[in-house]
């Protein structure tokens, strides 16, 4: 697959970065982090109202923009290099793909139409301990007249304090593995769901712990079929999983033009020390790492991109699982290897609160375990290659 930016592609990309730039530099950034709801709401309101990024993915008939996974790729990774404190991710990566992917009109018609117009916020809970596979769906829906009951807690839920709409995956009583499991989608305000923010590593994404205690909900509320949401959820987290890991990158360039700079004007014995072979070295290998990962990404942010589009490449699309999971292993290491050169690089200040590299450093270690690790997915992906037995 050759791929190229196109002259629209550069556009939404100057414009993030210019936007970002100024709206979430470090003193913003470092401003959000204090903050119960852990961004700006002045930052988000423009996000949504006036630049319309939640509305990039959604096509028009639902008032959004109609755009590609590609174009907001692009966004992601300007988000990631910025460290943008927002529900962007989680709206847009969680709860929009799970809303395309169901088959309930009228709730698509109703909640994408919101989140496209940047009233609304949302995210997706499904995991009940540790875990990013079907076995992790351990929320319980009880059948009664006229629909069922919910029960259960998800841990770790991103944004899960913040959002305005919740889809929740859970399970018919007795059912294992990937059969049994439904997808519903629940106003934040529900009677009975109780949600509890949790102490982070990573002060710039929030997430909670949310706890239904017998939630009723209707038909009307299910995003597809009954026990037929599975292959829904497969499908979104994939999807997430790509989104996830252009934020990476672009924390991963960011993070390595600080270096550049650092070691641009820091001097020792007469020269700077960008001029020391052996930093070239470990700076020419922290390039190489993002420029993978990056090449890595837009072609999961193309393969995403056909398999959302109705008449998309069937053959790309069937490798939405392999492509997005080869972007999350190479982001998430790359990320991490710069973060962590960028410290040892930048010498003791490196540690230090006024400097920025633990910021990056804190927000690759978190993002590597979100979604699955680099492990996790090496093994999905010698699952799919060779079988249960590899």
């Amino acid at each position: 697959m050759e791929f190229a930016f196109t002259e629209e592609h550069l556009m939404i990309r100057d414009s993030a970065e210019r936007f970002l730039a100024a709206a979430s530099d470090s003193h913003a950034v470092r401003a959000a982090m204090s903050r119960a709801d852990g961004y700006d709401p002045d930052v988000w309101r423009r996000i949504g109202l006036e630049l319309c990024w939640p509305a990039l993915m959604i096509p028009e008939h639902f008032g959004g923009m109609g755009l590609g996974f590609v174009e907001l790729a692009i966004l992601l990774e300007q988000s990631g290099r910025f460290l943008l404190g927002s529900p962007l991710f989680a709206t847009t990566c969680l709860a929009t793909p799970a809303l395309l992917a169901g088959h309930n009109t009228a709730l698509q018609e109703h909640w994408l139409s919101a989140i496209a117009a940047g009233e609304t916020t949302a995210t997706l809970a499904f995991a009940s301990g540790k875990g990013w596979d079907a076995r992790s769906v351990q929320a319980i829906a009880r059948p009664a007249a006229g629909g069922c009951y919910l029960n259960g807690v998800y841990t770790q839920v991103i944004d899960g304090a913040q959002a305005d709409l919740l889809i929740v995956a859970a399970r018919n009583p007795g059912s294992v593995g990937e059969s049994g499991i439904s997808l519903f989608a629940l106003a934040a305000d529900t009677p009975g769901i109780l949600c509890t923010p949790l102490p982070t590593l990573d002060q710039t994404r929030r997430l909670a712990r949310i706890e239904l205690h017998d939630v009723f909900v209707n038909e009307a509320q299910m995003l597809c079929a009954p026990d037929q949401g599975w292959p829904v959820l497969r499908e979104t987290l994939s999807i997430a999983a790509a989104g996830l890991a252009a934020e990476q990158v672009g924390g991963a360039q960011q993070v390595l033009d600080l270096t550049l700079a650092y070691i641009a004007e820091r001097r020792q014995f007469n020269r700077t020390i960008a001029s020391f072979q052996a930093i070239k070295h470990r700076c020419a290998d922290m390039m190489l790492q993002v420029e993978c990962a990056r090449s890595a990404i837009y072609y999961a942010a193309c393969v995403v991109q056909e398999h959302l589009d109705p008449e998309g490449d069937i053959a790309v699309a069937s490798e939405l699982a392999m492509a997005a999971a080869t972007a999350k292993i190479h982001a998430s290491e790359a990320f991490f290897h710069c973060a962590a050169e960028s410290i040892q690089l930048h010498g003791g200040v490196g540690f230090t609160w006024e400097y920025d590299p633990h910021l990056y450093f804190k927000r690759a270690r978190a993002s590597e375990q979100l979604l699955g690790s680099p492990a996790l997915h090496r093994e999905r992906m010698a699952t799919h290659l060779f079988g249960e037995d590899a």
